[in-house]
Parts: C-alpha cells; sequence; structure tokens
C-alpha cells in the first residue's frame, strides 16, 4: 500500500475500473427504469432540437449536447487522457451561450434521471409490500419486525411499553444546500405525477398518448424555466417551501406510518379496536427561528413564520374534520349517543347556538356527525382567532374527539370510531395547532455580548446583533406561546457551547426581556457541542449546567427531560471525518452516562446533514451503531436541503424511510444490540485510538499548512457558491477566506463536492488504516463494529463520488503542487484500503442499486465538471473585466446546480 505508482497507471487502474463498474451497472438496470430514463431523455432530446430549431443562435444544441455525452462516456471507457482532453476541448470550443445551454441541458437531465430512479424505488416499494412474512423480515426491515424481534428479547409487555414511548423527531432547517428553485421543483413533482400514471395498468392507448404529450409539455417548461434564482430567498420563502413539503408529504404520511403499525399490532381487528400505535412523530422546524449568523431572520420573521404554519396546519384539520364529519350518517336510533357526548354537544351550544343550530339542521337525527361539524366549526374559528368559540390548546380538541370516539365505540360502531376519525385524533397529536415546533438558535458569543450591553452599553462598540433585537426574540416567544401553546415553540439552541454560563444568559436574558421571570417564556435550553474541543467538554459543561436554577426548575416540570445537540458539521471540520466520528460516539457515550447517572431521561438531537462530511449516509444504520442509551427509543435530527426532498419529497419513499427509522430507534434499545455495541466498542478501544491520532494528524497537515485556506478557495468553486441564491443565510460568518475557522461547513463540503474530490468524507482515513496496518484485524472489526462499518460504507460511497482525473484538474487551478498531490495520494491510498478491507475489486461492488446509480451518472457529471472549468479557468485568470466576468459567472452558477443534482448528497 504505498504510493510509488506512476500517476498514469493509477489513473489508467481507476479508469478501467469505472469502465468495468459502468458496463456492469449497464447490465443490471431495470427494464422499467432503462424505459422511463429512455423515455424522458428522449423528450427531452426532442425539446432541445426544436428550441434549437426555432431559436436561430441555439441551431445544432441538441448535436453539441449528444458530442459531449458521448465524449465523456468514451472517456471512461477508454483510459487514456486523450479521450478526456476532447471531451475538454469540445467545451472550450463553445461560445459563451452554448456552454451555458449546454449546462443547462444536462442539468435538465440530472432532474429527470432522478425522477425514473425515484420511480423505480417507488415501483419496487409496491411490489414488496408485504411480500416477505414477518418471520423472514430482518429487524431493520419493518417497525412489525423490529417490535417482533425486541418481543423476544424483553417480552410481548415490555415491548408494548417501549413502543409508547417511541419518538422521531425530524427538524426541518434551511441550510442552503437545495440548489433548485421552487419553480423547478413544481415543475420535477408534475412530471414524477405524469410518469407515475403510466405504471396504471389500466391505462389506454389514448390516455397514454396524452401523457406523452403532457410530459413533453411540462419538460419544455422546465428547459424554458430559469434555473438561477434572481435574488436570494426570504426566510419567508424558505418557510413557503417547507409548508409546501407539509401539503405534498407530511400530512398523510405520518397518519399512515401510525395506521400501518396499528394494523400489524392489531391484526384481525385492525380498525375496529383502540390503537395500539402511538403517534410517534413530532416534527420540528429551524426555519424562520435559526438566527446564528443569519440577520434576516428576526423577532417579526419568526413570529410570521408561526402564523403562517399554524394557518396551514389548521386549514387542514378543519377539512378533515368537516370530511369526517359528513361521513358519519349514524341514525341515534341505530348508534345512539353516550351522555358524555350529549353533554359535549349541550357545551357547544352554549359556546354558540349559531354553530350548533346549522349543524343540526344538516344532519338530523345523527348526534356523531352534528358534533364533529360543531368541532370542525371550532377549528375553524381557532384559525380565525374568535376567542369566545376558539380551542385554547390542541389538547382540548383532542379530548372532545375521543368523547366522539368513545361514543361511537359504545354503541358498537368500532370502526367509525377507531377508522378516519382516528387518523385525525393522531393528526392533531402529532402536529398540535401549530404543525411544527419552531425551534430558535443562537450564538452562544451573541447572548454573552448583549448581557453585557445590557449592564454598560457603553462598553460595547459594535454589536453583533442589536441589543434590542435579542430581547424581541424573547418576546416574540412569549406571545407564540400564549397563542399557539407552548409547544409551539419552547427549545432555544445555543450554538457554540462552551461553558455552563453559556445556557444560563440565555434565561437571565429572558427574564430581561419580559422583566422577570413570572412573564418569561417557557424554555428548554439545548446546548450545542459542535467543535471537537466542545465535545470533549460536553459531560463537565452538562454537570455544571445542572447548578442553574431555571435548569433544574424545568427539569422538575417536565419529569427530568432533557436535550442535548451534536453537530457533526463543525467537528468534522475541525479533526477530519475519521476522528469526528469517533469524537461523537465518545461524546455520545459519555452524555448517555452523565443523564443515567442524574436520572434525566436525555434527547441526543443529531445535527446530520446531507453530505459524509456532515453526518450524511443511511439514519437507520446510523441509530444501530450508536451506543448504549444513548438512543433509547427517541430519534430526532435535522433534515435539510436536497435531503428533505429527496427523504419525504415522494410519499411512499416519505413512509419507507420513517418505517426504517422507526424500526431502527426500536431496535437501538434491543439487549443485544446495546450489548453488541457496548462490546464492539471496548474490544477495537485500541484500534479506534490508532485510527483517530493517524487521521487527526494525517487531516491537520493538510487543512493547517500555511496558505491552505486561500488555495481550498483556488481549487475549489467555495467563494461562488456564496454567489448561488440558494438560501437565506451568508455563507460565512463574517471571515475572509483567508480564514477557515468562520467558513460554514456546507460550503465546505460543497466545494469539495462539486470538485468531485469529496474530500471532506474521506481525508485522513487512507493514513489511518495503513498506520494499523493489519487487514485481518480491520475485516474483524468490519465484520463485528457497527460503528466502523457504517464509517467505511459511508465512505465507499463518499469515494465512489470522486473521479481522479477531474480532480486532477481542479486541483491543477491552484499553485500548490505539494497539497495537490498529498490530496491524491490520500485519495488512492483511501479506496485501497476500502476495497481490502470490503473484498470488492470495485466501489459499490456489493451496493448493486446504490452502485448502479453511481456509475451511471458519472459521466454525465463529468460533463458538467468541465463546463465547470472552463468557466473556474475564465475566473481564475485575473484577466477578465467586470464586464466579461458575468458569462463565466453565470455557467459557475448554472454548473453548481447541476452537478449538485447529478451528485445528490452533496450539503
Amino acid at each position: 500500500m504505498t504510493h510509488t505508482e506512476p500517476q498514469a497507471h493509477r489513473d489508467a487502474q481507476q479508469s478501467a475500473q469505472a469502465q468495468h463498474s459502468r458496463a456492469a451497472a449497464e447490465h443490471e438496470i431495470p427494464e422499467a427504469m432503462r424505459r422511463d430514463v429512455g423515455l424522458l431523455g428522449g423528450l427531452l432530446g426532442q425539446v432541445l432540437t426544436e428550441y434549437g430549431n426555432a431559436k436561430e443562435d441555439s441551431a445544432g444544441l441538441y448535436e453539441d449536447v449528444e458530442k459531449l455525452r458521448a465524449l465523456t462516456i468514451a472517456a471512461i471507457e477508454d483510459p487514456s487522457e486523450e479521450t478526456l482532453a476532447s471531451a475538454e476541448a469540445l467545451v472550450e470550443s463553445f461560445t459563451a451561450e452554448r456552454a451555458k445551454e449546454v449546462a443547462r441541458a444536462f442539468t435538465c437531465y440530472f432532474l429527470l434521471a432522478n425522477l425514473a430512479e425515484e420511480q423505480h424505488r417507488v415501483r419496487t416499494l409496491r411490489s414488496r409490500d408485504g411480500e416477505l412474512p414477518l418471520q423472514q423480515q430482518q429487524p431493520s426491515d419493518s417497525v412489525a419486525a423490529a417490535f417482533q424481534h425486541l418481543a423476544d428479547e424483553v417480552g410481548e409487555g415490555e415491548a408494548e411499553r417501549r413502543l409508547k414511548e417511541l419518538r422521531f423527531h425530524p427538524v426541518l432547517t434551511a441550510h442552503p444546500t437545495e440548489a433548485r428553485r421552487n419553480a423547478i421543483t413544481a415543475s420535477v413533482r408534475r412530471i414524477g405525477t405524469l410518469l407515475d400514471e403510466r405504471d396504471d395498468p389500466r391505462i389506454g392507448a389514448t390516455s397514454l398518448a396524452r401523457n406523452t404529450r403532457d410530459l413533453l409539455e411540462e419538460i419544455d417548461n422546465m428547459w424554458r424555466t430559469a434555473q438561477l434564482r434572481v435574488s436570494n430567498p426570504s426566510p419567508l420563502d424558505e418557510v413557503r417551501t417547507a409548508l409546501g413539503v407539509f401539503d405534498a408529504s407530511f400530512s398523510s404520511v405520518f397518519t399512515q406510518a401510525y395506521r400501518r403499525m396499528d394494523d400489524w399490532l392489531q391484526g384481525e381487528r385492525a380498525g375496529a379496536a383502540a390503537p395500539k400505535a402511538p403517534a410517534f412523530i413530532r416534527l420540528g422546524s429551524w426555519i424562520a427561528g435559526d438566527r446564528d449568523g443569519n440577520p434576516n431572520v428576526t423577532a417579526t420573521i419568526t413570529r410570521k413564520a408561526v402564523a403562517q404554519a399554524a394557518d396551514r396546519v389548521l386549514t387542514d384539520l378543519e377539512r378533515r374534520a368537516r370530511a369526517v364529519g359528513l361521513s358519519l350518517t349514524l341514525d341515534e336510533r341505530y348508534t345512539p349517543p353516550t351522555s358524555k357526548l350529549s353533554g359535549l354537544w349541550n357545551q357547544l351550544k352554549q359556546l354558540s347556538e349559531e354553530l350548533t343550530t346549522t349543524a343540526a339542521e344538516h344532519s338530523p337525527g345523527e348526534p356523531h356527525r352534528q358534533v364533529l361539524l360543531a368541532i370542525a366549526g371550532r377549528i375553524e374559528a381557532t384559525r380565525e382567532r374568535n376567542a369566545d368559540l376558539a380551542y385554547g390548546v390542541p389538547q382540548e380538541l383532542v379530548e372532545d374527539l375521543k368523547t366522539v370516539q368513545s361514543s361511537l365505540a359504545s354503541a358498537g360502531a368500532p370502526r367509525a370510531a377507531y377508522g378516519d376519525l382516528q387518523e385525525l385524533i393522531w393528526q392533531v397529536e402529532t402536529f398540535g395547532f401549530h404543525l411544527a415546533e419552531l425551534e430558535v438558535r443562537q450564538h452562544s458569543a451573541v447572548h454573552s455580548q448583549t448581557l453585557q450591553w445590557l449592564k454598560d452599553p457603553a462598553s460595547v462598540e459594535k454589536m453583533a446583533v442589536p441589543g434590542e433585537e435579542v430581547l424581541e426574540t424573547f418576546r416574540a416567544i412569549a406571545s407564540v406561546q400564549q397563542r399557539y401553546g407552548v409547544d409551539a415553540c419552547r427549545r432555544y439552541i445555543v450554538s457554540f457551547t462552551q461553558t455552563a454560563e453559556n445556557l444560563a444568559d440565555v434565561y437571565q436574558l429572558a427574564e430581561a426581556a419580559l422583566d422577570g421571570p413570572e412573564n418569561a417564556p417557557v424554555l428548554d435550553v439545548i446546548p450545542l457541542f459542535e467543535t471537537y474541543e466542545d465535545l470533549q467538554n460536553a459531560p463537565r459543561i452538562l454537570e455544571e449546567a445542572l447548578r442553574t436554577p431555571q435548569l433544574q426548575a424545568r427539569l422538575e416540570q417536565t419529569g427530568r427531560r432533557m436535550e442535548v445537540m451534536l453537530g457533526y458539521s463543525d467537528s468534522s471540520k475541525d479533526v477530519g471525518p475519521v476522528a469526528a466520528t469517533l469524537a461523537l460516539y465518545e461524546a455520545q457515550e459519555k452524555i448517555a452516562a452523565w443523564a443515567l447517572e442524574n436520572d434525566i431521561t436525555l434527547t441526543q438531537f443529531h445535527g446530520r446533514g446531507g453530505a459524509l462530511g456532515r453526518g450524511g449516509g443511511p439514519a437507520n444504520r446510523a441509530i444501530l451503531a450508536q451506543p448504549p442509551h444513548s438512543v433509547d427509543l427517541r430519534f430526532k435530527v435535522t433534515e435539510q436541503g436536497e435531503v428533505i426532498s429527496a427523504r419525504y419529497g415522494n410519499p411512499e419513499i416519505a413512509l419507507r424511510h420513517i418505517e426504517q427509522v422507526a424500526a431502527a430507534t426500536l431496535m437501538a434499545s434491543a439487549p443485544s444490540v446495546e450489548r453488541r455495541n457496548a462490546e464492539a466498542a471496548q474490544r477495537f478501544a485500541e484500534l479506534a485510538a490508532a485510527l483517530d491520532s493517524a487521521s487527526r494528524e494525517r487531516f491537520h497537515a493538510l487543512v493547517k499548512a500555511e496558505g491552505f485556506a486561500p488555495w481550498f478557495a483556488q481549487v475549489t468553486p467555495q467563494d461562488e457558491i456564496g454567489l448561488l441564491a440558494i438560501g437565506s443565510r451568508p455563507a460565512k460568518r463574517g471571515l475572509s477566506v483567508e480564514s477557515l475557522e468562520d467558513l460554514r461547513a456546507i460550503p465546505w463540503n460543497f466545494a469539495w463536492s462539486q470538485a468531485r474530490i469529496n474530500l471532506t468524507g474521506w481525508y485522513g482515513l487512507g493514513t489511518a488504516l495503513e498506520s494499523v496496518n493489519n487487514l485481518d484485524l480491520l475485516r474483524q472489526a468490519y465484520a463485528e463494529w457497527p460503528l466502523f462499518r457504517a464509517l467505511i460504507d459511508n465512505i465507499e460511497m463518499s469515494l465512489a463520488k470522486t473521479d481522479r482525473r477531474i480532480a486532477r484538474r481542479y486541483l491543477a487551478l491552484g499553485d500548490r503542487e505539494e497539497l495537490a498531490e498529498a490530496v491524491l495520494q490520500e485519495l488512492e491510498l483511501t479506496e485501497r484500503w476500502v476495497l481490502a478491507i470490503t473484498g470488492q475489486d470495485r466501489l459499490l461492488q456489493d451496493h448493486r442499486v446504490l452502485g448502479r446509480a453511481v456509475q451511471l451518472r458519472n459521466p454525465y457529471v463529468d460533463a458538467l465538471s468541465l463546463l465547470q472549468l472552463r468557466a473556474l479557468r475564465k475566473l481564475r485568470s485575473g484577466t477578465l473585466s467586470d464586464a466579461e466576468i458575468a458569462d463565466p459567472r453565470n455557467l459557475l452558477l448554472i454548473t453548481l446546480k447541476g452537478v449538485a443534482a447529478g451528485l445528490q448528497n452533496t450539503g
């Protein structure tokens, strides 16, 4: 495992491997997916041809796209440098306008290819639904299988108790990794619906022809829609995007997940017995609440965001309640009401004679229908802020709905009681009146500075955030709680928590903002440990924080429940992906032990992103690799950018993701899983220490080299990412490119992925593995240590998305040959060791579906990379006037979006 091979030989070896992988991938494409890709690609080709024919200066566009496509595929099949150089020469020959058109074409292709892959995944999920009997399923396959496995270990009663405590808490964030415009996203969604229609076996020739015509129209619209936003979205634009996901997925998928679980638990009594499945999902959001480094998020914005979300969910609840009510046409002679239901009706009459009279007129002799229609009227009044009729808190609504349910069950109508009505109850329990629990985040330094400003305004020369705005945030939280309930906004996350005082500061500011503790909002102050050093210090900081009076009081109120957030991004940027992974495991282990010692029910909140350097990878596998008691039936995680659309954009894929996460969260508490993880961590502790030390040293040798930060900005599109209007938050916290300290982790990861290097996902591993130099031990660890297996598998995926030939061209943009060579040598070393440990001949050989997708995409990503390189070379030349910069910059921004679509998990 040395670096002595000539570079040309290494390139030829990689290219030959890629050629073999691509040939295998093409052979493995399922026929239905091949058909969809061919259909969508063909329609895009038709659109490009028609566009070129109609627009004189775009003549020959389709032909140029095809030439470049053929050359990039040939460059993978032929390992010689000449073939890729031919593709590069074609790119350089394009006019400025043609280069942008070709880049747009390949970006559109990726959006369509993603749809074809998604549709095939849906097709596969449908075909597998209920295919395997329970006894043949793996515990991670479904909640049912996980529950059964858990029951075999701890007994049926204990398994049912644990099931009731299950909690999955995805938190949407507005980090700018989703590079698509909303207009493009909406177009893609419509194309996806049309593609799905073609799978209906009842579709006839006429309908199929109309469908094809509609697809062609939608693809033409997508092609003609500008891919670049004119300006950055505002925080409220980001809120509207998230609400779109609620409409498309969350509003129905969560209750479907509960129903599927309950159907299995009930067996033959499904739908006719009181539910056993809990409403185990709670949705959170940082969108318009996360003000750390984002001056665009203000107290006013936070109030508006909560109001918009509340309006959306209350509208949905009213519609659902009315629909369920209208369906309850059960005559009182056959389904008599209980005295409690009659009492509820009388209460409703006292609240509003008009409301109950209308309900009675529309439903004579149907008491359950009458009550539920009146309840729908009260939900409407809640949305319209009619104080006389509105519900105060969601629990009041749940109690009224359960009164109707109990009456139906008592009258011998259990299917009416536990059918659609139960799903409405689940809906209220999940979303409340606020839809998503808004979480506020701010940097600890802002709190410290604001307190200093309150004591002595003259002592603070320049405020990072205006002091009055910091105080107004707490007033906004108080008003939100008063209007929508405490759960609507009670979590306050402190970025860069480094001392217990950082948490106490928040309580002090809240009391100052509202003139005393009696008026302060209810707050769960959550420390966020982000850097490597902070993770190491976390247990000590938490122990000291327990002495804070306000925290002690809150623990008593909540039954000693507490959250701690762990940041993946900054720790990885500090010490590299390997050392960060091990540090996070150790921190979770120690924090879990601290919580047990202090009788605290702890939720560890994982700040994961899409990229491997930010904790990306399959969530269920990560859950099952966690330390004992660090999950304990609760999994809370950030979901952001392209991860939101990938996991939740399609309802069927969303349902599968939720089931897998829920199954893993349930299984993580199984004694066998906890024992396996604990024993493996102990058995391989020396190996972990060796990997940590060697990988960190290698990583630091690179990123702490003199002049690394400007070199990084030179060889990647890091600077230009800040120009891409994809989020309301700035890419930096304020420092220049001379320092990486304040560069946000998202552009750090995004830039390396754009350069086809993905350095943040793997750098340092190869050196660490070679320092161990014991293949038998490493293979044993891969087989027996879940954390190590997850690390290797994730890095394997990251390596598969790198390309040494393309990467070298990016690295050549800089003037530091020794840094470039260090990156390429570590890349080769890491790949060789990963293949040796996994026993494969090529990357992702044993991950057929993922490997197929990556290998088929790579040549098309290559085309966009060559176009991006063309733009970067011009921008880095230093010879362009201000007027001449516009064309290469626009080309670069288009390719940023295209490469992101092609590589997918980028941020």
